[in-house]
Order: C-alpha cells, then sequence, then structure tokens
C-alpha cells in the first residue's frame, strides 16, 4: 500500500527506498529492541562455534524471559528461513550457551523461560513458496517485511505469525496436555502447551462468557493479533505483548499495557500494578465481573492496542 504525506490537503506520495547494506537495518531493529518487540538486546552476531560455523544476526530476551532469534536481509531471500530454523535447532541444544550471554548481558538474576523461542525474520519480501513451507512444516518462526521510506519512515508488517497449535492427545476419552519439551529440562513443567480452552477449565459459565466477549473483542480489533495461551494467562500481541488476561473463578483479571499514571480518572474496575507483583505483562489491571465491566474495558484495550502501534 502507497504512503502520502498530508500536506495542506494535497497527498504527497512517499517514494520507497532501502538501506544501503543489511547492517543497517540489523543495527536499527538492536537499538530499538524495546520499541519494536519489547525485548531485551542480549548479543550481535552471536557464533554458534566451529562444527556449526555461523552466526545469528541478533540474540534477544522477550518480555517474558523467552530466547529471541532474529535474522534479518535486505533482499528476498529463502535463504533467511533456512538460516533462522538452522539457528532454532542449535539453541535447543546449546541452552548453556544461551543462558552465559544472557548472564553477561543482563545479569545473573535473570532466568530464561525455555516454554517458548521467538524466531523473527525480517525482510522486504518472501516468495509464496516460503510462506507455504514455512506453514506445512509447523516452523514457530514469525516473518516480518519492511518497508523504508525517503521521509525516514519504516513499516513493519507481520506476514506470517509463528505457529502455535497446541500439542494435544486423546486419552480414555478425555483430553491431556502433553510436554513438548526435554522431560529433563529444569523448565518443563512450564513446557506445555496451553489452549484458551485449558484456562476455561473449572471455571463457571458467568466467567467463561465473560472471557469470551473479551476474547473476541481484542481479536476483532486486528487480524494481526496473536493469541497466545501460557501457564498462569493468555496473551494477546503483535510484535509484542498488549494485554494478558487471566481467567479466575469469579473474574476476569486484564493486564494491559498503559501507564497507570496516564489514566485519569482510574476506572473503578482499575488498578495501578506499577510496584505490584503480578502474573503477565502490563501494569494497568482491570477486574472484570459483569458485561457491563467489559464495555467499560473495551476502550482502554484499544489504548494499549493505539499504544503498542496497532
Amino acid at each position: 500500500m502507497p504512503l502520502f504525506e498530508i500536506s495542506s490537503q494535497t497527498l504527497k506520495p512517499v517514494e520507497q527506498t532501502n538501506f544501503n547494506i543489511e547492517k543497517s537495518l540489523q543495527n536499527l531493529i538492536e537499538e530499538n529492541l524495546g520499541v519494536v518487540f519489547n525485548c531485551r538486546f542480549i548479543a550481535s552476531e552471536f557464533p554458534t562455534g566451529t562444527m556449526h560455523a555461523g552466526r545469528i544476526d541478533t540474540l534477544a530476551l522477550s518480555e517474558e524471559n523467552n530466547p529471541v532469534i532474529i535474522e534479518y536481509k535486505k533482499v528476498e531471500s529463502s535463504e533467511l528461513i533456512n538460516q533462522s530454523l538452522y539457528y532454532l535447532s542449535w539453541i535447543y541444544d546449546h541452552k548453556g550457551d544461551f543462558e552465559i550471554q544472557v548472564q553477561k548481558a543482563l545479569g545473573n538474576n535473570v532466568k530464561v523461560d525455555w516454554s517458548d523461542i521467538r524466531v523473527i525474520c525480517i525482510a522486504p519480501n518472501y516468495q509464496k513458496y516460503d510462506l507455504h513451507a514455512v506453514q506445512v512444516m509447523g516452523a514457530n518462526i514469525e516473518l516480518w517485511t519492511y518497508r523504508l521510506f525517503d521521509n525516514s519512515t519504516i513499516y513493519l508488517e507481520e506476514v506470517l505469525q509463528k505457529s502455535y497449535q497446541p500439542s494435544q492427545k486423546k486419552f480414555k476419552g478425555k483430553e491431556q496436555l502433553i510436554i513438548s519439551a526435554d522431560k529433563k529440562d529444569t523448565n518443563a513443567g512450564d513446557a506445555v502447551s496451553y489452549t484458551f480452552e485449558y484456562h476455561l477449565r473449572g471455571k463457571p459459565e458467568h466467567t467463561k462468557e465473560l472471557a469470551f466477549a473479551l476474547q473476541e473483542y481484542i481479536v476483532g480489533l486486528d487480524t494481526a493479533i496473536e493469541e497466545m495461551p501460557r501457564k498462569h494467562y493468555i496473551s494477546y500481541r503483535t510484535s509484542q505483548n498488549i494485554i494478558c488476561m487471566e481467567i479466575q473463578k469469579q473474574a476476569v483479571i486484564l493486564s494491559l499495557k498503559l501507564d497507570p499514571e496516564e489514566i485519569i480518572p482510574m476506572p473503578d474496575i482499575g488498578r495501578d500494578m506499577t510496584e505490584t507483583g503480578h502474573w503477565g505483562t502490563g501494569d494497568l489491571e482491570l477486574t472484570i465481573k459483569t458485561i457491563d465491566d467489559v464495555e467499560i474495558a473495551k476502550s482502554y484495550i484499544e489504548k494499549a492496542y493505539q499504544k503498542v502501534g496497532g
């Protein structure tokens, strides 16, 4: 889609350009990881050793302490996806190397959560064959395109969300969650594939109704919003988390990516959680107990979506 600059009610097309070298794209993303993906920088051009003989463009840690691999190309190339899959395999076999690098970059108190790994590819375009191949493989990979304009504007769009399909099997007529990672892993208890339905189990119908109403509104804001069920909550994100939903017995708790100090007046269902420990990411907490509360929450949900660049 073309980009236009508005000047005195006149639209002027903004021409597309590109980076002179790939490293410029990489540097720009690395210096703005927090703004774009809400990730913390770990390493650049990280060597994968003599045997693998590769270099991961960017290593990072997500807002939920998951490993993040980012690879870049300034031209369309199937090699980008192949490299990313190669490095995804490598990091599973070299968790210790990654954790040591995290400690060097962020300190010894940061604990890596291996229940998920984000692999992000950034390129101007992808072939349809590549998109199909990633979908068929079910690879944990996000494909992002970028457009650079000559007015110093860059546009990022996710064209293929990572595969996040729960692993489930039937056993004696009941669904059982199964471990999707090596049981020897110290975090194996967190490596379960959770679903939205998992979080509804055992909850009263009234609470389920609230959860479904909120889910419908959130994902309806943008087709790019991805639902990511986790152990204690469900996150909704584009390039980063927007909202986290915790379904309790008598209420649904939302943690929104908004600054509570900017919410004036604070709604009766709201609370500032900046200095309080809580599940999920986001400092504005909304407690939803009625359908009327859902209606009140909608404006804040939309603000959170717009805040992260929706």
